[in-house]
């Protein structure tokens, strides 16, 4: 993630086409939250995913991070123990929800019976 520039900067605006203030704001504060963390990309991706999971963060969100986790080679084992990591702290509910919908979106089996929920405990 260092050195990257990751925004809508490079996107190539016309004088007609309307700014995105919201979005590069959001992005300057991810590569600032990035380069003063002092954590590796990896780390930096992996709390972000925790943090979304306890928060309850919509799907858009784990698109963006888990996404930027695969892209730099982030092995899926490694989502999954995040997962069971913080199921204690932030409840089972919480973490099937999102270990559901992370599979889908990037078909990664993350729950056990092709990311069905039976079993999990609220």
């Amino acid at each position: 993630m260092a050195g990257e520039t990751i925004g809508a900067e490079g996107a190539g605006t016309t004088s007609g086409e309307a700014e995105a203030p919201v979005f590069d704001t959001l992005v300057q504060m991810t590569l600032d939250a990035f380069e003063r963390s002092g954590l590796d990309p990896e780390t930096y991706l992996l709390t972000r995913i925790a943090a979304l999971v306890a928060m309850g963060a919509s799907p858009a969100s784990y698109l963006l991070n888990v996404g930027a986790a695969d892209d730099i080679g982030v092995p899926p084992e490694r989502i999954r123990g995040t997962l069971v990591a913080i199921a204690p702290i932030v409840g089972s509910a919480r973490v099937v929800t999102a270990a559901r919908g992370i599979g889908e979106a990037f078909g990664l089996p993350l729950l056990p019976g092709g990311n069905e929920e039976e079993g999990a405990v609220t």
